[in-house]
């Protein structure tokens, strides 16, 4: 189940010592993702592979302009009032999908333009050298789908580009729904219209949007105080507007909608909902056992971005952790429970057993890549010279 950690998180540890400082974080991951598996590691991968599974959260995408959970302007941070809206509220509530779905619709437009940053394509590159198994990803803003397809990747909490209907389990594009929003809703599109015209939804950085009467949350949300969200109209599911499921009693469902097509609160299907884990909504048993393969066929897991404040993403870690597989740490800011993930690195650790680094992801791991790449060109060129003066050897 997707549940927040609303505590205090512990200040950042930093190994190895010299990780202190960008140069010495660069030099730490650099040994940790190049290192040979160890020979500690419980139930080791078939294949024998060293490769990494890489567990993403929201840090990793703030430098694409989304707004993260606990960062220095994250939302938690600033507004100590801030509440996710949670599944039972969303399936039990007509109002509260009215909400919520008013303040995606003006979110939308700025996620959606939004692209992957340099981090992500860190990760491509990294992908490509073979240095990478997986990437379990927390967001859902679909961005290491997009950097990088050809890497598996599992997204965890599922993705904010489609819809999915409770009801029969159909999914709609979340471009064709904000349409569909926009037609239901004229007076909300003219205001979209107007905030994006003048550049109101241009930025997430919370306090820039507060000045223009806005308050930016994660995952496309905008809140704007006052509004009459009463008022917002969504459509139904387009697929049991026309063939009403039968529900779980056996009895048959209705789909109702008004002059304009948007949702009845007299009808008992057809209820889309974002295609993601909702706060409060348990993660489906595929996927739960498909980030455990992840973590069991990997050799060791390098956290980006996280603070690992969800207990799903917590729990993999600490599964991590029980196969003694080497732990690395990439986030500005305290983690939750980091300090029990280092207690048996041996002495002299140079980030090979495990790494912990208090930088942002979209500076360092580029310079790793480039670290790693020239290193690789140096030991292909070895080879070459080596291969070459065995041939020689032969002609004598």
């Amino acid at each position: 189940m997707r549940i927040p950690y609303t505590g205090p998180l512990p200040p950042p540890i930093i190994i190895p010592r010299n990780a202190n400082t960008p140069l010495g974080a660069i030099h730490a991951l650099q040994a940790f993702l190049s290192a040979p598996p160890t020979p500690l590691l419980v139930s080791p991968p078939q294949d024998g592979n060293s490769q990494t599974v890489l567990l993403t959260g929201a840090g990793m995408s703030v430098a694409s302009g989304l707004a993260d959970y606990r960062g220095a302007a994250g939302t938690y941070t600033l507004n100590k009032t801030y509440r996710p809206i949670y599944y039972n509220e969303f399936i039990e509530s007509h109002e509260a999908r009215k909400r919520y779905w008013a303040r995606s619709f003006l979110g939308w437009t700025n996620l959606h333009k939004a692209r992957p940053n340099n981090g992500h394509w860190a990760v491509k590159s990294m992908g490509e050298m073979g240095l990478l198994r997986s990437v379990i990803t927390q967001n859902v803003d679909s961005f290491h789908l997009m950097a990088h397809p050809e890497l598996p990747t599992l997204e965890l909490h599922g993705y904010l580009r489609s819809l999915v209907c409770i009801s029969c389990q159909s999914q709609l594009p979340r471009s064709k729904f904000q349409e569909s929003l926009a037609t239901l809703n004229p007076a909300w599109a003219a205001f979209l219209a107007e905030m994006l015209e003048v550049g109101a939804l241009d930025t997430e950085n919370p306090d820039e949007r507060r000045k223009k009467g806005l308050r930016t949350n994660p995952d496309g949300d905008v809140d704007l105080p006052d509004a009459p969200y009463s008022t917002f109209r969504y459509p139904a599911c387009p697929r049991c507007l026309t063939n009403p499921p039968i529900l779980s009693d056996g009895s048959q469902s209705k789909v109702e909608v008004d002059n304009d097509g948007a949702w009845s609160s007299a009808s008992t299907a057809g209820i889309l909902k974002p295609a993601v884990v909702m706060f409060g909504e348990s993660i489906a048993a595929d996927v739960k056992t498909a980030a455990e393969e992840a973590i069991d066929q990997a050799s060791r897991i390098l956290v980006i971005g996280s603070s690992l404040a969800t207990y799903s993403a917590w729990r993999l870690v600490k599964r991590a952790r029980e196969r003694n597989m080497p732990i690395g740490i990439l986030n500005v800011g305290g983690v939750r429970g980091e300090e029990s993930f280092f207690t048996s690195l041996r002495a002299g650790n140079n980030g090979a057993q495990g790494i912990r680094c208090n930088e942002r992801a979209d500076t360092l791991l580029p310079q790793v890549v480039e670290r790693l790449q020239g290193i690789n060109s140096i030991s292909k060129g070895f080879r070459v010279v080596d291969h070459a003066t065995a041939s020689f050897g032969r002609m004598e």
